[in-house]
């Protein structure tokens, strides 16, 4: 999957959401690579774009790292779910893993609560000045600026959310079912990989340590994942 597989060979029930939809665009058959290539392709000459437009050459780093951690995340995103289908996994665990689409829920809880802040919490009484969109666009942001940065956001909280469920899965799999020695170490193998996608998302902590809200969340984020999969590991039988 990681290499070759094409998306529109993997079944819907047996995939995160974000494969299914590459897999169900009519016309479109990419390998898993190419659709990685793509994304960050895509998402970085936006974010070139739209600075070039509008003087915003300051949000070019930020802009990038956001969509290098969406990309990285996308990456190992497929390599744990390619893992998962190799291994005599139960059918309860994939279809609580990939079926449930409690990836996408809880990633619009993250993405409701982050916006919630940079509009409502981060600038409280005094408008933009200050907060992160204004460090960001300044404090008369451009529409399309801030459109586009809402959609990269999107695609990390995603991933973010995605990485969470995978380590509380992960854990319930590891209290519930027992596997042979070779079985049991592949799971850990796979569970290491859910690590370090939470990991990756601390690249993002510079540009919040202004904003105390957002470092404890996403420094509390990556740690609860690291716990629980780790736990995940140690109790797996």
């Amino acid at each position: 999957m990681t290499n070759g597989t094409n998306t529109s060979d993997l079944e819907y029930g047996e995939t995160w959401v974000y494969e299914s939809l590459l897999g169900t665009v009519p016309g479109l058959n990419l390998s898993a690579r190419a659709a990685i290539a793509i994304q960050f392709v895509g998402f970085e000459a936006a974010v070139l774009l739209v600075a070039a437009v509008y003087d915003l050459w300051g949000a070019v780093v930020p802009g990038t790292v956001a969509v290098l951690v969406a990309t990285v995340g996308s990456w190992l995103m497929l390599r744990f779910s390619q893992g998962v289908r190799e291994l005599p996994a139960p059918q309860a665990y994939r279809r609580l893993l990939f079926g449930s689409s409690i990836d996408v829920v809880l990633g619009v809880l993250a993405f409701v609560a982050l916006v919630t802040y940079l509009f409502v919490v981060d600038p409280g009484g005094d408008g933009l000045e200050g907060t992160l969109l204004a460090g960001l666009f300044g404090t008369e942001p451009p529409p399309i600026a801030v459109a586009l940065a809402l959609l990269v956001l999107w695609d990390v909280v995603y991933r973010i959310g995605t990485c969470w469920w995978a380590s509380v899965v992960g854990l319930w799999r590891s209290l519930v079912y027992e596997f042979g020695s070779v079985a049991t170490q592949q799971y850990r193998h796979v569970d290491a990989i859910n690590v370090g996608f939470a990991a990756v998302q601390l690249l993002l902590v510079p540009f919040v340590l202004e904003h105390p809200v957002l470092l404890v969340v996403l420094v509390g984020h990556v740690l609860a994942v690291v716990v629980v999969t780790l736990l995940s590991i140690a109790v797996q039988r």
